[in-house]
């Protein structure tokens, strides 16, 4: 099967999706596919990658082609900055995609939004060729909703009329979540078309194998750190996140020794410390991105996991950064709506505490119970492990992804 792969972002970038789709791409190519993927230059947090060299580093003889486009790699410091490296990959994938001989399937992300158009660009020349939307966020919904496009302005009606069209050509959603699949084919599939199905996003087994936890971060030993009952929130703290519960959380906390470690980036982290140092909050600590390859390491040093989202991001984004504490068997905090990926994960595996936003003193209770009650926070534990186990492993999700593709590629025209 020849199978394509599209997404600005591929390893040795830190992105999720990059890491996703390399571990799609790796696989299929491992059980004898012919595997093209189509990334950018850029990099999630602007400059560029390595190039060449990093993708023949990725290993096996039998493994994906890559195929670099360049982009200005201006990053995602603000607006302007992440069109110029959406629009210019968009076109180049277009054009990549026109020039590819016929594929089986592709397979689209939504880095960037709309870049689906390249896929369907493709199937346009080659009609037989199946096309994968895999939706990890949803646009121009998050754009409506976080009032960077003016909902029902003219804007937001022409984004709206192209994505239908798109998604009219497409043959499959891929979902991350329930909330997400809901939103994408009540908004925009016609006719029953395009079918769709949810695989929730993974981490490697590899990468946290059972009963083997690495050294823990060294920044833990850091006087700032240690002998703290560190609340870790991993990755990124954008827009569709919301701080206000947790600054109120880490004030109600501030005489007792807990420490909330934000480690990575975003575009909440400037908000968090801003009011973190207005209110002299002092149990509120922040370092940068690390490699993926730290990541273990980094969970394996906190007590629990902390997730915050925007009601209005359900079924727009749906937080990976669950997976790696499941993986480490940290019990998860949330604070969010519910229907989202988390909060299924704890209501159906019961690893940890769903709570919703404003509620301040549920995560605080939620914090002190952990502390104070070495047994729950032992039974969260081995219940996260459990849910990475049994879905949010690339054991469990990539085998889902094999059937679907089978399938596709099976289909008649």
């Amino acid at each position: 099967m020849r199978v394509t792969i599209v997404n600005l972002f591929y390893p040795p970038d830190l992105a999720p999706s990059a890491h996703l789709a390399a571990s799609l791409a790796d696989h299929r190519a491992v059980l004898g596919d012919e595997v093209t993927v189509v990334c950018g230059t850029g990099s999630y947090l602007g400059g560029s990658q390595r190039g060449a060299g990093a993708d023949r580093d990725r290993g096996a003889a039998r493994g994906p082609r890559i195929i670099r486009l360049w982009t200005p790699a201006l990053g995602k410091a603000n607006t302007a900055r992440r069109l110029g490296d959406y629009l210019t990959f968009l076109v180049g994938a277009v054009a990549r995609l026109l020039f590819l001989r016929k594929q089986d399937v592709v397979i689209a992300l939504t880095s960037p939004p709309f870049v689906v158009a390249a896929a369907v660009a493709h199937r346009i020349l080659h009609p037989r060729t199946r096309v994968v939307l895999w939706s990890h966020d949803v646009y121009p919904d998050a754009a409506e909703a976080f009032g960077t496009i003016r909902p029902g302005g003219l804007l937001s009606r022409a984004l709206r009329t192209t994505k239908g069209w798109l998604l009219h050509r497409v043959d499959h959603v891929v979902a991350v979540d329930p909330a997400m699949l809901s939103r994408v084919l009540s908004g925009y599939a016609d006719d029953g078309k395009p079918e769709g199905s949810v695989i929730p996003t993974w981490e490697p087994y590899a990468l946290f194998p059972d009963g083997n936890r690495p050294d823990r971060w060294a920044a833990y030993d850091e006087p700032d750190l240690a002998g703290r009952f560190i609340v870790l929130h991993l990755g990124n703290l954008g827009f569709g996140h919301r701080t206000d519960t947790i600054a109120e959380a880490a004030a109600a906390l501030a005489d007792e020794d807990v420490t909330f470690l934000f480690v990575g980036g975003g575009e909440r982290f400037p908000e968090l410390a801003e009011e973190a140092a207005r209110r002299h909050i002092e149990n509120v600590r922040f370092r940068g991105y690390v490699p993926k390859e730290k990541t273990p390491a980094v969970l394996a040093g906190a007590d629990c996991a902390l997730i915050s989202l925007d009601d209005r991001s359900i079924g727009i984004m749906s937080p990976s950064k669950m997976n790696g504490s499941l993986a480490m068997g940290l019990p998860v905090l949330y604070a969010g709506p519910t229907g989202t990926n988390v909060d299924q994960a704890i209501t159906e595996y019961a690893c940890g505490f769903s709570l919703r936003q404003g509620d301040v003193a549920g995560l605080v209770d939620a914090i002190r119970r952990l502390r104070a009650h070495p047994d729950l926070a032992t039974a969260l534990s081995k219940n996260a492990r459990r849910a990475f186990e049994e879905s949010y492993s690339d054991r469990s999700a990539l085998p889902r992804f094999d059937s679907l593709l089978d399938e596709l590629a099976g289909a008649g025209p």
